[in-house]
């Protein structure tokens, strides 16, 4: 395992939100906005934290905030300014839409043997999640060589690394569940197992 020293965190909180209808980063559960439960989640395995989005009101959790490179160009964006502006050579790269997100998940990741890949990210229930994931600084190049294609779908340019899938335990399939929807933040209170 990498040492935590050489791990950016990277928390992608640019989006649109528009099927929330408001900014979904700044929704609250359990007192903490999504943006605070995604910072503590990775606090104790990296060593410095930097938030991509153009939102004025994201300034304010003490984390180096960035701007989207190129703008309105979705994910793909995020993750190219976020690993342009890291100094380490390993980032760890979460959407701001995981607010139950814990630890235990993301150990999988720091633990595994991640060195010898592009991108290692998580597998829950079959699905990939290429937005909780560690990415090598070197996969920037290839981002942007797609976002000037005018590409924007994250899973093309994951599909053209070398890439490592990690399955979790059925147990912590909960904890990486995407709020989305206005749906599903009250379906929130009523399935989590705490």
């Amino acid at each position: 395992m990498i040492e935590k020293e050489n791990i950016t965190g990277i928390i992608l909180s640019g989006g649109k939100s528009s099927r929330m209808g408001s900014d979904k980063a700044m929704l609250k559960l359990n007192g903490l906005t999504f943006i605070e439960c995604i910072i503590n989640a990775m606090k104790p395995i990296v060593s410095k934290i930097m938030i991509v989005s153009d939102f004025d009101n994201h300034n304010y959790f003490g984390c180096q905030k960035v701007e989207d490179s190129l703008k309105d160009a979705g994910p793909l964006s995020g993750l190219y300014s976020g690993l342009k502006n890291s100094t380490t050579q390993f980032n760890l790269v979460l959407s701001c839409d995981i607010p139950l997100i814990k630890i235990e998940v993301l150990r999988k990741l720091v633990e595994s043997d991640y060195q010898n890949f592009d991108v290692t990210q998580i597998q829950s229930d079959k699905k990939s999640m290429p937005l909780i994931a560690i990415y090598k600084k070197d996969c920037m190049t290839k981002c942007l060589e797609l976002l000037e294609q005018n590409e924007r779908r994250l899973r093309v340019a994951v599909a053209q690394f070398k890439t490592k899938s990690i399955d979790i335990d059925s147990s912590l399939n909960q904890y990486v569940k995407n709020v989305n929807t206005k749906e599903d933040l009250i379906a929130l209170n009523h399935e989590i197992e705490y």
